[in-house]
């Protein structure tokens, strides 16, 4: 019968590493060849169950995130130390993890910037989580460092307009360019708080199961990656429909 070998391959594969002690030598081998001639000639069941996997990941995924937002939503959205722009009492908050050193972040910053031009109930607060190494570690707290002394937004901008690479030296060069005190910056980015900030923000990113940036979280809807100015605004429409649960 067609399905017998199909069962056959489950009971194979399964088969636990104290009962296979039990083959010889000889057996083993033909099992093995039994298996991978049922394979070569089925090659759909690895995509059936690379698929299956995929969608097992997806959901772990997605019960992992609405933990991480039930149990830290006040982390995530009303840390007062966060750069905040937009309408500090704004109806609807997007959140942002980003790198200044990150591609699809400095995409990402056309879509922010029309976001918060054209809508004045937006507050958008900014999790800096460099993962590109040390270059951006330095542009995170420079910015953060930046955010005391009310230039967050100007730099933040200025960074992502920055063709190639992203570094120190960049940084303080355009931090002095947009009149920003460069020496009382550096002072504050050793501050053991700022390093700290920034400590939470990638503990969060795990919590959140954020593999890399940029990811937005806007109410209860976690979207890693880059998305378009139109989703957005509706997923802002909707938060503005339904009320805030975490925001």
């Amino acid at each position: 019968m067609k399905f017998l070998p199909a069962l056959f391959l489950s009971a194979a594969l399964s088969i636990s590493p104290a009962f296979s002690a039990e083959f010889n030598a000889k057996q083993k081998s033909e099992i093995e060849d039994i298996v991978k001639a049922y394979l070569l000639e089925h090659p759909e069941i690895l995509q059936d169950m690379s698929e299956k996997l995929k969608a097992r990941q997806a959901e772990a995924e997605t019960i992992a995130r609405t933990k991480g937002l039930q149990e830290n939503a006040d982390a995530i959205f009303k840390v007062k130390t966060d750069p905040v722009v937009g309408n500090p009492k704004g109806n609807a908050v997007v959140v942002e993890f980003m790198d200044y050193n990150c591609g699809w972040c400095k995409r990402s910053i056309g879509e922010l910037s029309q976001l918060i031009e054209k809508d004045k109930d937006i507050k958008v607060v900014f999790k800096d989580m460099p993962i590109f190494g040390p270059d951006s570690e330095y542009a995170a707290k420079a910015a953060l460092a930046a955010n005391r002394q009310g230039k967050y937004w100007e730099l933040h901008k200025s960074l992502f307009a920055v063709e190639g690479h992203v570094n120190g030296e960049v940084v303080d060069a355009v931090a002095a360019k947009i009149g920003i005190d460069v020496a009382r910056m550096k002072k504050d980015m050793e501050d053991p708080e700022i390093t700290k900030q920034i400590d939470n923000n990638h503990g969060l990113g795990q919590l959140l199961q954020l593999t890399g940036t940029p990811a937005f979280i806007i109410d209860q809807t976690v979207s890693p990656g880059y998305i378009q100015l139109d989703e957005m605004k509706a997923q802002v429409a909707e938060v503005r429909k339904n009320g805030c649960k975490y925001c």
